[in-house]
């Protein structure tokens, strides 16, 4: 099923490139951009996005309203914010206004594909930074560790709603490390890791990495 995107963005040449991996997708269809505020405003009044890529930083409107503007008008979407911005204040503002990605725009184009396909997929992908920054304002261990640096998930658990295999990872999660890295821990895919990913923020109630690790350790689920 091939997913619609549209994209908000001022400077031309990121405009350009995000267009270019988008188009480059057969799984994707570009169907629509807006270089400010207002005419994003009335992009999203028009066109039926299943995913909005939005910017922070746009020149008249603040790209946090066109996430409001977005979610409220078209509940069925996805908004993935692509920006400069990696402090923990823009991350929380976008996640409020109900963004459920964020990205920075020196990712790949690989992982720019990839985070769209787990957002469709009910995940809630963000940059390694951003997530390890979320961790540490909760002051949770959130260093990126590598993968076969990792340790095993603690014998004893606190008892949770969550399977052995959601536990294993959530505590990855907790350490930092991407979909693609838990995958490879596991042998699982990213998309599989996007599944369990949602059941995880399902059970806990939460919208992204650094909630759902606050909350499990909260919760004693994780230790701390």
């Amino acid at each position: 099923m091939v997913t619609k995107v549209a994209i908000i963005e001022d400077n031309a040449e990121f405009m350009c490139r995000f267009r270019h991996v988008i188009e480059s997708s057969a799984d994707f269809s570009f169907i629509g951009s807006a270089a400010n505020g207002t005419d994003g405003m009335a992009l999203i009044d028009n066109v039926a996005a299943d995913a909005y890529l939005i910017d922070l930083g746009l020149p008249d409107i603040p790209g946090i309203e066109l996430i409001r503007h977005a979610v409220q008008l078209r509940p069925e979407c996805d908004v993935m914010v692509i920006t400069i911005f990696a402090d923990e204040a823009h991350v929380i503002q976008s996640i409020e206004a109900g963004a459920t990605g964020y990205i920075l725009k020196d990712s790949t184009s690989v992982d720019i594909l990839e985070c769209i396909r787990t957002l469709r997929g009910g995940g809630s992908p963000i940059s390694p930074l951003i997530a390890r920054r979320i961790l540490q304002k909760f002051q949770l261990p959130a260093a990126a560790v590598p993968v076969n640096q990792v340790p095993d998930i603690p014998a004893q658990i606190t008892p949770t709603p969550l399977s052995e295999r959601e536990y294993q990872v959530l505590f990855a999660l907790s350490k930092g490390l991407s979909f693609k890295e838990i995958g490879a821990r596991y042998y699982i895919s990213s998309h599989t890791v996007a599944r369990h990913v949602k059941k995880i923020y399902r059970v806990l109630a939460v919208h992204s990495r650094g909630e759902a690790v606050y909350e499990a350790t909260k919760l004693g689920i994780l230790s701390q």
